[in-house]
């Protein structure tokens, strides 16, 4: 029996994951240096982790609500307002979620009709494209550049704009790109947003990773965004509690409240133990937090420039644990790289093409490791490219 014909067809066109695919190969060799996958090297700081053990202890296995513990609402919408200086109020305006993507999820499934469009930049995180897809609408991309350090420029966002535009997708520091937008960059993208009556949904999930003493900027922060803006966020990268699973959502009441039928129906709720432990890191844990900043800083500011000094043109990220250098000098495309990069020196990175057609002729290499690793994988890049040279 093939039962491939019985997979609804939306499904069955979106293909896999470039980047787990990739790693599929990786799974497969020993010794590698992995600059791939994006997770902290950091242990979840050991309050965070006694806080989950603390819970289980006390016997907190239960469920909670389906909009998650209040304490946890509370703490987001205190560290929110600390942070993004925005307020809401815990009680109806802040959703605990399964990571930020399912939050993301919730927030497309309640925001979409069929056919309804959700304008995006590019290269981007890979759920985006996809995410929209399984919720019946229509993603369109706007391709950002190095040339502008990969800002979204307002003007890209309005050209694409049409009578079935319902939101903009912005994800800032971004995922592959480390690419950053100040208030001066966001100002106008607000106005567009306010003038074409678009939602905004804010993936704001490397805000603690920004460089350089630059502060993050919220979009909700600016006048007359809050009320038409989904902030997402959550604890797995700045807080090195990727395997928590803790995000969350803050937003309108009558948003929050469509989101929170979709995810009571689908996941009832976040693990109590790790809403705990998430409590724990938003209350008591900004200085682990900062102490892994500038870590990733210095680990940065090496990476970016061995990348240059081998030739791979590498602009400085302001954010993220990213670096997107281009490829294209060695005449390969990325995934070609990426792949004879990890067969002949064992370092993986990935491809620039899983982030979308703007990716390709760049890759992503994560430099949340440890500095040892990252001069080892950077001496077999270079060894790398020079063998290509010289072929």
């Amino acid at each position: 029996m093939d039962f491939t014909k019985y997979i609804a067809n939306h499904v069955r066109e979106i293909p896999r994951s470039g980047i787990r695919d990739f790693f599929e190969v990786v799974q497969t060799m020993t010794d590698v240096i992995s600059l791939g996958i994006g997770e902290p090297d950091y242990v979840t700081p050991w309050r965070i982790r006694e806080a989950a053990i603390f819970a289980m202890e006390k016997g907190r296995t239960g469920y909670t609500s389906n909009l998650g513990l209040p304490k946890l609402r509370q703490a987001v919408a205190t560290y929110i307002e600390q942070r993004c200086r925005v307020s809401y109020r815990p009680q109806t305006e802040v959703l605990i979620s399964v990571g930020v993507s399912e939050a993301l999820d919730l927030a497309l499934r309640a925001l979409l009709n069929p056919g309804d469009e959700v304008i995006f930049h590019e290269p981007s995180y890979v759920s985006y494209n996809p995410s929209v897809l399984l919720s019946y609408g229509k993603p369109v991309a706007v391709r950002t550049s190095s040339e502008h350090e990969f800002r979204v420029l307002a003007q890209d966002i309005e050209r694409v704009i049409t009578p079935r535009s319902k939101a903009l997708l912005l994800s800032f520091p971004t995922n592959p790109t480390g690419g950053i937008l100040r208030a001066e960059d966001l100002e106008p993208i607000a106005e567009i947003c306010r003038r074409r009556d678009l939602v905004v949904l804010s993936d704001e999930i490397y805000c603690e990773l920004v460089y350089d003493g630059t502060g993050h900027v919220s979009i909700a922060s600016l006048p007359g965004m809050k009320e038409r803006t989904v902030l997402l966020n959550g604890c797995s990268k700045s807080y090195a509690m990727t395997g928590f699973r803790v995000g969350y959502a803050c937003a309108p009441g009558p948003m929050i409240e469509a989101m929170m039928k979709i995810h009571q129906y689908a996941i009832m709720c976040a693990s109590i133990m790790s809403q705990e432990a998430a409590i724990e890191a938003l209350e008591n844990c900004q200085k682990e937090v900062e102490i892994m900043r500038e870590d990733y800083e210095r680990r940065r500011n090496f990476v970016v420039n061995r990348l240059n000094e081998i030739g791979l043109a590498c602009h400085t990220p302001k954010g993220t644990f990213y670096a997107f250098p281009e490829i294209s000098s060695t005449g390969l495309k990325s995934k070609d790289f990426s792949l004879q990069l990890l067969r002949s020196k064992k370092v993986a990175v990935v491809p620039g093409s899983a982030f979308g057609v703007s990716g390709e002729g760049f890759v992503r290499c994560c430099f949340a490791t440890g500095l040892d690793k990252l001069k080892e994988a950077m001496d077999r890049i270079a060894e790398f490219v020079e063998e290509i040279g010289s072929r």
